[in-house]
Formats: C-alpha cells, sequence, structure tokens
C-alpha cells in the first residue's frame, strides 16, 4: 500500500470530527485534542496512539487500525471519566465515518481500562479507551 494511502491522518480527522462535532460529548469534556498544553483544565480527551496493519483483499488495500483515545479526569473516583468513556463508545462503536480518500468498513470498540496517575497527589484519573477501525482505499 503506497504511503498516501495510510489511514491515519484521515482517521484522525474523521474521529476528531465525529467527537469535537457532538454537544454533549462537549459538555462533559473542555475538549479533543492530541497535544494537551500546559496548564488544559480537565476533564479533557486525547486522540493517542493507533497502530495500522494492512488488511488487503484480492482487489483492493485495505487498513485494520486500532486507535487509542485517552480520558483525562481529576474527579474523585471514576464517574466522571467513564461517563465521557461511555459517550465515546455511543459515538464510534458500529457507527459509520466518514474518512477522506477510505471507505469505512467497521468501527468495533476493544478495550477500556481504569487507571490512576500515581504521582503525588495521586488525584488524576485515566481511561484508555480503544477502537479497531476497518478501511479499504477509495477506488
Amino acid at each position: 500500500m503506497p504511503v498516501s494511502d495510510s489511514v491515519l491522518l484521515p482517521l484522525w480527522d474523521a474521529v476528531l470530527a465525529r467527537l469535537t462535532g457532538d454537544e454533549e460529548l462537549m459538555s462533559l469534556a473542555t475538549g479533543v485534542v492530541d497535544w494537551v498544553e500546559e496548564g488544559r483544565p480537565y476533564p479533557y480527551i486525547v486522540i493517542g496512539e493507533a497502530v495500522e496493519t494492512p488488511d488487503n483483499s484480492h482487489d483492493s488495500h485495505g487498513s485494520n487500525t486500532v486507535i487509542t483515545l485517552h480520558v483525562w479526569s481529576k474527579y474523585r473516583g471514576y464517574a466522571q471519566a467513564l461517563t465521557i468513556a461511555a459517550r465515546l463508545r455511543a459515538l464510534l462503536e458500529h457507527r459509520p465515518l466518514t474518512i477522506a480518500g477510505h471507505r469505512h468498513v467497521a468501527t468495533y470498540y476493544v478495550s477500556q481500562q481504569t487507571l490512576t496517575d500515581p504521582e503525588p497527589p495521586g488525584d488524576i484519573r485515566h481511561v484508555p479507551i480503544s477502537f479497531r477501525v476497518l478501511t479499504e482505499v477509495s477506488a
């Protein structure tokens, strides 16, 4: 598959558009970013790591991409972060995405985890949530 056919940047753009276009999600979080500036208010979502592998058929090029979103919160306990993660799942799981240069085949929920920042004062909650996105290069 040519580098120009990589789905990573168009997928990132599609996910960003879907998330920032949802009023309910934007009422729960202060934003969706791929880089966190110093002093950013909590809670927020980071579009994080992605792993793209080829998923070709006999007559087309495709990708199997696992993308991880990170929810960060300073709320006491996990309720806030898990509420945001649930909204992410509602917006992405089994929902069509418009991805430039690619045809969206499916999006599947993969996993989520609850983590607490161990550094004192230990008041930051982190919930990474991953999705598998299957795509084909548009003709």
